[in-house]
């Protein structure tokens, strides 16, 4: 008489799991032989189809149940996972996890390992299970990896006008609870007075950094600029109310897309006719050509 195909419980199907929980659940190796399951990595099964390489937390929920207790998702991956935007000179690959002082580091392909100090740490779970390491001790992490501009981009992008995930005073007392000798807690405390809240994107903090680096005075993030009857005429990127200068990064977007193309027009025409002068950067005048962006807002400035 054949043998019955074994089945794999609900709770199992619905995600990857370890051999042991399987074991534990009645099913055998020869089971899960049988049942022709994928094996993300060693000692973990899912019925789940691979996940796509740009999908974090799919590859994430992969990895979990072979984690040992107490690991968190760390740096660069749980600020990923809150959904903030990473800076440049973050690796694209391998997924950062913290484990404590008395456990041994996961030596797992994929895996960027990390050893705290201390037995506790502040831990977050997600929606969707996975437990990553809260934001502003994610942020400082970085501090170690990515030079002084993408530290600033990094914080500036947990603060964004839309959905921040942190505020200033929370990474401020961050930093200030750091024990002293904390690695780049002085690279830390110079971004914190470089960091503003309400930004829209990473290259708008960046051409930010470039005009202040160079002397310039630090101009307003999306300030709302009104008609004289109260009318909101645009919200520039960076702006001079004083001297009446508008600073724009304009990405592929703006190019790209009609209907953003012509409210860009709109808002320019209307925010000459208040007699502001508008400058518009791309990715080049940002990254490759810094010297010039920072030359249009001098001499704008120094006219006005």
């Amino acid at each position: 008489m054949p043998r019955r195909p074994p089945v794999l419980p609900d709770d199992l199907a619905r995600g990857p799991f370890t051999v042991r929980a399987a074991e534990e659940g009645g099913l055998s190796r020869s089971d899960l032989r049988r049942l022709g399951l994928r094996s993300p990595t060693p000692g973990v099964r899912a019925a789940t189809a691979a996940p796509a390489p740009d999908d974090l937390v799919a590859r994430c929920r992969d990895l979990a149940p072979a984690l040992p207790d107490g690991a968190v998702f760390c740096h660069a991956t749980a600020l990923a996972l809150h959904g903030a935007d990473l800076p440049f000179g973050v690796p694209a690959r391998g997924l950062h996890v913290q484990v404590g002082p008395e456990r041994s580091w996961p030596r797992r392909r994929g895996i960027v390992p990390h050893q705290r100090s201390s037995a506790e740490v502040p831990t977050v779970v997600l929606p969707n299970g996975l437990r990553v390491m809260p934001p502003e001790l994610a942020w400082v992490q970085l501090a170690a990896a990515v030079p002084p501009r993408e530290l600033v981009v990094a914080a500036d992008a947990l603060l964004r006008r839309r959905a921040a995930i942190s505020s200033t005073t929370a990474l401020a007392e961050t930093v200030t609870h750091l024990p002293p000798g904390t690695r780049g807690i002085r690279l830390l405390r110079d971004a914190l007075d470089r960091v503003r809240p309400g930004t829209d994107s990473c290259m708008e903090t960046r051409l930010r950094w470039e005009i202040v680096d160079a002397g310039l005075p630090c101009p307003l993030v999306n300030d709302l600029v009104r008609s004289p009857d109260g009318y909101v005429v645009a919200m520039p990127d960076l702006a001079y109310r004083e001297q009446r200068v508008a600073v724009e990064y304009d990405g592929d977007v703006h190019r790209t897309d009609k209907a953003t193309w012509r409210r860009d027009i709109t808002r320019r025409q209307e925010l000459e006719s208040l007699g502001w002068r508008v400058i518009t950067c791309t990715a080049d005048d940002v990254l490759r050509h810094p010297e010039r962006a920072v030359g249009w807002v001098r001499r704008a400035l120094a006219a006005r």
